[in-house]
């Protein structure tokens, strides 16, 4: 079984296989989801010091913060699996 890995940037990586879903930080709901899961220590900082561009929810409720937007993310999916780009 290989992992694929996305880069997320700062020389990071995320699984692709457990990331559920990728969105903006900006909105109510998304800051206090990120809110929860650093109080519940179930966040993962991979700004490397940036402004956190999108937060990726992952497999049993764990949260990255990148410094990438949700639409590089995507791209380098696309790139990864062409077949996901849509």
């Amino acid at each position: 079984m290989s992992a694929e890995l996305i880069h997320v940037g700062f020389d990071n990586y995320l699984t692709l296989d457990r990331v559920l879903a990728v969105a903006s930080p900006a909105s109510a709901p998304m800051k206090r989801m990120v809110q929860r899961a650093k109080e519940q220590h179930r966040a993962i900082d991979l700004t490397s010091g940036r402004r956190t561009k999108a937060v990726v929810v992952m497999h049993d409720d764990w949260v990255s913060l990148i410094a990438i937007t949700p639409e590089t993310f995507h791209s380098r999916v696309a790139q990864l699996k062409p077949t996901l780009a849509g």
